[in-house]
């Protein structure tokens, strides 16, 4: 099984353009979030649409590739980097041979805007392919008593629930699954684990091309969320467990508090 990292980074965001060229302790966010994956991941490819992205990270010696600006999400994005590596391997210094046979080749969709990302949490969803019926994984986090109630009904913050005999994803949203009848609110956490979706996605080559062309589903446009497009079309989604918190980077105001954090590990 080959393992290809893809990092997909786009210059547009509604709430902070040019985010991964935002500074964090002295590197840009994408150089960060670049370094981390190839603590792991022997091939780790850039997918920008932007050529300040593309020229920072050949600045820094990484591998990058330029991709259209009217993806919808980062798993089109992903798609079209894999097939222009695919095409022109050597152009990545790779060999002919890892993109022989799609079905063994799995790409792991690796947030840009998570430069804390840990090796750890990569090679646990990795390790979902070790059960050959795997088509996509993904990574979950639960919650603790430490969060709030707040915390566990975030919207933006997707709750998942899946199988405790083979780690089969069951359900995704964004409402609080599952709901606790008879409980009162502020003793959920207490009485009951529940799970934070991570945004961090692999998916065999072949499952990846197939679920880009699907439809829009009605789940998937009621949730705003489109792994339920996958999984209203059966494809077997495998979860992955960390206890590792995770820092997103979505605002200024996100990245002035990682650098703060940053700069209180370092002292």
């Amino acid at each position: 099984m080959h393992f290809i990292g893809i990092i997909p980074a786009r210059w547009a965001s509604t709430r902070f353009p040019g985010k991964p060229l935002a500074v964090i302790g002295g590197k840009p966010m994408i150089q960060r979030v670049y370094e981390q994956a190839k603590k792991v991941l022997e091939i780790v490819v850039v997918a920008t649409d932007d050529e300040r992205i593309y020229d920072c990270v050949i600045g820094f010696g990484g591998k990058v590739v330029m991709t259209r600006n009217d993806h919808t999400c980062g798993t089109e994005r992903c798609l079209e980097a894999y097939q222009k590596i695919a095409a022109q391997p050597q152009a990545f210094g790779l060999s002919d041979c890892l993109f022989i046979n799609d079905k063994d080749t799995v790409i792991i969709n690796i947030q840009g805007d998570e430069p804390f990302i840990q090796p750890e949490q990569i090679s646990a969803v990795c390790q979902c392919f070790d059960n050959e019926n795997t088509d996509i994984a993904t990574l979950v986090k639960p919650f603790t008593e430490q969060d709030t109630l707040q915390d566990l009904e975030n919207p933006n913050s997707p709750k998942v629930v899946f199988s405790s005999i083979d780690r089969r994803a069951i359900l995704f949203s964004r409402s609080v699954i599952p709901y606790l009848r008879g409980i009162p609110k502020d003793q959920w956490l207490s009485q009951h684990t529940h799970y934070k979706h991570i945004g961090m996605y692999a998916y065999r080559a072949d499952v990846l091309g197939e679920i880009t062309r699907l439809p829009v589903s009605p789940m998937e446009k009621a949730e705003s969320l489109e792994q339920l497009r996958w999984l209203e079309n059966g494809y077997i989604i495998r979860i992955a467990t960390c206890i590792t918190a995770s820092i997103g980077i979505d605002t200024p105001e996100d990245l002035n508090k990682a650098n703060e954090w940053l700069n209180q590990m370092t002292k």
